[in-house]
């Protein structure tokens, strides 16, 4: 799912940003605002994806399941 590369990366980006404490912590106003730009660009990526997307990642991505997106486009990898 190679043509699905960018969102693979934003989605992990996204959940490594929530998961980094520490960078929280040390400046929260620069945690937030990547945070932010991370989901705006993940939802420019899904919306340039949207007409071919398989429904169930769409599904995932719509509901804002990251963790389950990025577990479907890794287990369709292989």
């Amino acid at each position: 799912m190679s043509e699905y590369a960018q969102l693979r990366i934003l989605l992990q980006r996204r959940l490594d940003l929530i998961a980094d404490h520490a960078f929280r912590d040390r400046d929260s106003a620069a945690h937030l605002e990547a945070l932010k730009q991370v989901s705006e660009d993940l939802a420019a990526e899904q919306l340039r994806l949207r007409s071919g997307l398989p429904p169930r990642l769409n599904h995932f991505l719509t509901q804002a399941s990251f963790s389950k997106a990025l577990e479907y486009l890794d287990s369709s990898a292989g």
